[in-house]
């Protein structure tokens, strides 16, 4: 029996929504299937207009506390604020309160990736911050590693986020940059290791 497989994404301008796409593609290479979901906005409609936000799309389904605990794995993608988790995932997270008590994710596999506007913006603090959550609902971390994903991101030439912990862009302050072909590389190594770790326990 194959894992069943979600991608969830909070992605303002667009930089995590590729990476989640990567992923996607890296779990497809590897013979599984990942359905994809976006985390809700929060902000209001005024301030998102004065910061030219995107409105989120409307072919991509909501992640709900009871949707996710469907799902024998996920990969989450979270852009980085302050070196911790964005508002909308931290509320996400708030309205899990019933699986938390129940044991709804206990046992589950979870994996993240990230994006920061610049190489110190705290991807892997955010990254280690998310473990106490995954601590606290019983998930059970899947690293990216190194072994798999070695060459790429040893790379020095390039600017370039991810890390050990996960996938990773730099945004740019501005948003200016998008992820760059290595690092959409280093995402689909991550979806495809991701499913296969998670694979191996349901032979």
């Amino acid at each position: 029996m194959a894992p069943k497989i979600a991608v969830i994404y909070y992605s303002m301008y667009g930089h995590i929504k590729q990476l989640a796409d990567a992923e996607v593609k890296g779990i497809e290479e590897a013979g599984g299937k990942a359905d994809l979901y976006q985390v809700k906005e929060t902000l209001p409609q005024e301030v998102l207009a004065k910061m030219h936000v995107p409105e989120q799309s409307k072919d991509i389904p909501f992640i709900t506390a009871e949707k996710l605990k469907e799902y024998d794995a996920f990969l989450m993608g979270i852009p980085t604020r302050y070196g911790n988790f964005p508002a909308q995932w931290k509320t996400f997270w708030d309205s899990t309160g019933q699986m938390w008590f129940t044991g709804g994710y206990w046992g589950k596999y979870g994996g993240l990736f990230v994006s920061t506007s610049s190489q110190g913006g705290g991807q892997e603090s955010t990254a280690i911050a998310a473990m106490s959550t995954f601590a606290h609902h019983g998930i059970i971390y899947v690293p990216l590693g190194y072994a798999k994903a070695f060459e790429p991101m040893a790379e020095t030439k390039e600017v370039k986020g991810g890390s050990p912990w996960g996938a990773g862009t730099i945004a740019g302050s501005q948003g200016e940059r998008t992820p760059s072909a290595l690092e959409l590389d280093i995402a689909k190594i991550q979806g495809k290791e991701f499913y296969g770790t998670v694979a191996k326990a349901f032979h």
